[in-house]
């Protein structure tokens, strides 16, 4: 299983994985926001007396409905506020993590006065977009976030430009740009079966801290508290106690916490914690039950969070498809190829869920979303057992191609194109709801 030599070209594929797969403390919308109102805030020296933010559609549906971390309240403004008061600018997806009670607290009543407000971005062209503007008594600074949740495209102090990128968002860190479309599923198995574990060990860190934000949803009730209510009722004799059963308790419980606002990092994929967890989950039950060890659980790992990102790199960053579905097809095949090993398997899975899931909308990030994650995970087990004997949705039924390529390209297309539509109508319903 191990190959002693490093290919040239999984630099890349390790380079892709390492950008996508992070710590983030809180749901990555409102986090953004609040990145940019520390970022502006840590170029002023006086006491934070208002804040403005202008936020793009998808940015306000994702952050309208979800706990803040640390704060037990709901929505963009408190993290537009604790971020300037309180946000470590340097901490990218982590801004939050070490927000002091005081500053919080702060937040709050800044908030209370009205100071704060938040609005949607007209005609506006990123489908992740924020700009912030932090006042003193005697100054002001702004800052742009676009295109990535952590991408900076502009700052400004009092009106002079001290950064811009000219039209192209531009990581603030020079992260070296990487190409998927250069890559097929069938390399990515092969690279997740080859490489080094040496080179890819760092996986692991999503298990540890995925796996602690899944203990800390069934120790407390957050949010809906999916994965504790399934545990109960499990106990009670109402659900089977097996591996499908803890796959969904551990996986929806870690999204839980998160959605609920525990102040736990989660190791996100893609931008978003939910599709880390989606993508860790799964696969960390069943290499338990298989007895896996840690290299073995590294390889199907890494095969899941690679493919849910080779997936959602060929979504927009955000869009009316629940990217939890795409990130648990990652989960089908990191577990697929922990039982089976081979590609057809991990095909047949990933085209199952295609042929099962492909239709659930994304209406913004809220404690809902756990339920999203459970059924997503959930659809994975269930791919994954189809393909294990060899039952298929076949290129004869709706979206589902004959080649697994192509049945990606078709659930891609159809989230970037005829759901367009579909996002705008749910974004309205949602601006309707608090107007």
């Amino acid at each position: 299983m191990t190959n002693t030599e490093m290919n040239p070209a999984w630099a890349e594929l390790i380079r892709a994985v390492k950008q996508n797969v992070k710590p983030a403390v809180g749901c990555t919308e409102p986090v953004s926001l609040a990145l940019a109102s520390a970022l502006a805030a840590s170029h002023l020296a006086g006491r934070v007396i208002r804040i403005e933010a202008k936020v793009s559609p998808n940015l306000m549906k994702n952050g309208m409905g979800v706990t803040v971390p640390g704060t037990g309240m709901v929505g963009l403004p408190i993290a537009a506020a604790v971020g300037a008061l309180g946000g470590d600018p340097l901490a990218g997806l982590e801004v939050l993590k070490g927000a002091p009670v005081e500053a919080i607290a702060a937040g709050k009543l800044l908030l209370a006065s009205g100071k704060v407000t938040v609005t949607i971005q007209e005609l506006c062209e990123e489908i992740l977009y924020t700009r912030v503007t932090v006042y003193t008594a005697e100054e002001s600074a702004t800052v742009v976030i676009s295109g990535e949740h952590t991408r900076v495209s502009r700052i400004e102090k009092d009106g002079a430009i001290l950064f811009d990128a000219q039209g192209e968002a531009k990581p603030v860190d020079n992260e070296q740009a990487y190409h998927l479309e250069r890559f097929n599923l069938e390399q990515i198995v092969e690279f997740a079966q080859s490489v080094p574990f040496d080179d890819i060990g760092f996986i692991l860190d999503a298990a540890l801290l995925n796996g602690e934000l899944s203990r800390e949803g069934l120790r407390a009730q957050y949010g809906l508290h999916i994965g504790s209510t399934l545990s109960r009722h499990r106990d009670r004799g109402l659900m089977a106690k097996d591996l499908l059963s803890d796959i969904m308790i551990r996986t929806s419980a870690a999204s839980d916490a998160r959605m609920g606002g525990a102040c736990l990092p989660a190791m996100s994929n893609s931008g978003s914690g939910n599709q880390g967890i989606t993508a860790t989950m799964p696969v960390v039950v069943v290499a338990e039950h298989l007895g896996c060890d840690s290299e073995r659980l590294a390889r199907a790992l890494i095969l899941s969070h690679l493919t849910a990102i080779y997936i959602h790199h060929q979504l927009p960053t955000l869009s009316a498809l629940c990217a939890a579905t795409t990130a648990a097809m990652g989960a089908a095949a990191g577990i697929a190829w922990l039982i089976d090993g081979s590609y057809q398997s991990i095909s047949m899975a990933i085209s199952n869920m295609i042929g099962d899931v492909s239709g659930m909308i994304c209406d913004g990030a809220s404690n809902s979303c756990a339920m999203k994650v459970s059924t997503s995970a959930a659809s994975a087990w269930k791919a994954v057992l189809m393909a294990l004997d060899n039952t298929s949705v076949t290129g004869n039924e709706g979206i589902v191609a004959h080649d697994v390529e192509q049945s990606i390209s078709n659930l891609c297309a159809l989230a970037s194109q005829a759901m367009q539509h579909t996002d705008r109508q749910i974004i309205t319903i949602m601006a309707n709801k608090v107007a």
